[in-house]
């Protein structure tokens, strides 16, 4: 036991001491042991560890980005406006930890993978196979909505490489998620990532590739098939069984959490907090009082504005949602559009308790779309990309051209010269 344990910890040694994404890039091929010394009982641990590493290693902030990019979130000093202007900075913590961090689990994800191709062929490899590739979309979906062209690393490299395309990057998405499809299938539940999980992501950057039609399809394949249904946001966001979740990180103790919950919340909130976020006045008046999302979505702390989706405070053990039905609803409601699309967007409005829409054009319906996506998927790292990717962002925000991508960080440029920076940074 002692012997198993000791090649487990050297296999992934590594990649816990790595913390910049020029390291990513520029380390060998290798774990601490080869791949011949891994055998086929040490796969829960190399798969468990890999989940810990996707999840964790970007860091908390990545996962909510979007939201203060979106205009969404703003900090006790400044407004929204300023707030985004200082993230997006080459220097700004927040930028190189993201980088680094989807680097670096891209970097355990290659490793896993280099090991478990090499195992004989069993229910369990397979799925770990399908899993990895999951999780490369994943990353490089990350990747690309941030960054633009990034460096495809399909095996870990001491080279210093250089961007890829935009387009290549989401070629690349594609063709994991195809791989993944052939490998997954059902998962024992939705904290393991399944077939129904890719199904989702490729569901998403259908609607974002603007392969309207494939989005449509694949969204509502997943809401008509009668595994999932709408669900309360209580059960959702509060660790409860639930009918709608696809697929969640669940983040079962507070050594090994994203620990997002501490950002939004005051301390004389009961769970305490440290409160380096707080939703905007806009965002905290425009819910309905009939909508069944509000008190799950945004609380009052005193006289003090919070995100209240994720509960824990400082313990930060609550589980966060990659993928759920009401997404699928509204990306189908977005690709079927104007006027077809409509019945799925009042569905989901429905659901909620609230009253159906009923625009005039096409115009209006993609901004009825738009606020609902706001309300349903507050604080779940979806705004700003979603006004990028609709062309809404300059008129919403005020950001300029060159604000529609991130910087590279200024570190990874030192580091790696052959890294172009984004124009304007």
């Amino acid at each position: 036991m002692l012997t198993m344990m000791k090649k487990i910890i050297y296999i992934f040694i590594g990649c816990l001491l790595l913390t910049s994404c020029s390291g990513m890039l520029d380390i060998e091929s290798h774990s601490a042991v080869s791949p011949g010394s891994v055998t086929p009982q040490d796969l829960s641990a190399l798969r468990m560890g890999m989940y810990n590493k996707v999840q964790n290693s970007p860091t908390r902030e990545s996962y909510i980005t979007f939201d203060i990019l979106g205009g969404d979130l703003t900090q006790s000093t400044g407004n929204a406006k300023d707030l985004i202007n200082s993230v997006l900075s080459s220097l700004n913590s927040i930028v190189s930890s993201s980088w680094n961090g989807y680097y670096n689990a891209l970097y355990q994800v290659n490793n896993v993978l280099s090991i478990v191709e090499s195992l004989p062929e069993s229910e369990l490899r397979n799925l770990i196979i399908g899993e990895a590739h999951y999780f490369r979309a994943y990353i490089y979906h990350a990747l690309v909505t941030r960054w633009g062209g990034v460096p495809i690393q399909k095996v870990n490299t001491m080279e210093k490489p250089f961007r890829d395309s935009e387009e290549a990057v989401w070629s690349f998405i594609e063709e994991e998620l195809q791989t993944a499809l052939a490998f997954l299938g059902t998962s024992s539940s939705y904290y393991y990532v399944s077939r129904d999980a890719a199904l989702a992501l490729k569901a998403r950057v259908m609607l974002e590739r603007g392969n309207l039609t494939e989005a449509a399809t694949l969204a509502e394949g997943l809401i008509t098939d009668g595994k999932y249904k709408l669900d309360s946001f209580d059960k959702i966001f509060r660790g409860k069984s639930n009918t709608e979740v696809i697929f969640s990180f669940q983040c079962l103790a507070e050594e090994s959490n994203i620990t997002i919950s501490t950002l939004f919340y005051t301390y004389a909130h009961p769970n305490h907090g440290s409160y380096v976020y707080r939703p905007t006045n806009e965002v905290m008046n425009m819910y309905d009082d009939k909508d069944k999302r509000k008190e799950v979505s945004i609380i009052n702390v005193g006289s003090e504005p919070c995100i209240n989706k994720y509960p824990s405070g400082q313990t930060g053990t609550d589980p966060v949602v990659m993928s759920r039905l009401a997404e699928m609803y509204l990306i189908s409601a977005e690709a079927q559009g104007f006027p077809k699309g409509l019945g799925r967007l009042n569905d989901l409005r429905k659901e909620r308790g609230l009253e159906s829409v009923d625009p005039k054009d096409k115009d209006e319906f993609l901004q009825c779309v738009l606020d609902e996506r706001r309300k349903e998927l507050l604080a779940e790292g979806f705004r700003y990309y979603d006004l990028i990717r609709t062309n809404t962002a300059k008129t919403t925000l005020g950001l300029k051209d060159y604000q529609h991508v991130l910087p590279i960080p200024g570190k990874e440029m030192i580091s790696n010269p052959n890294l172009e920076p984004n124009p304007g940074y």
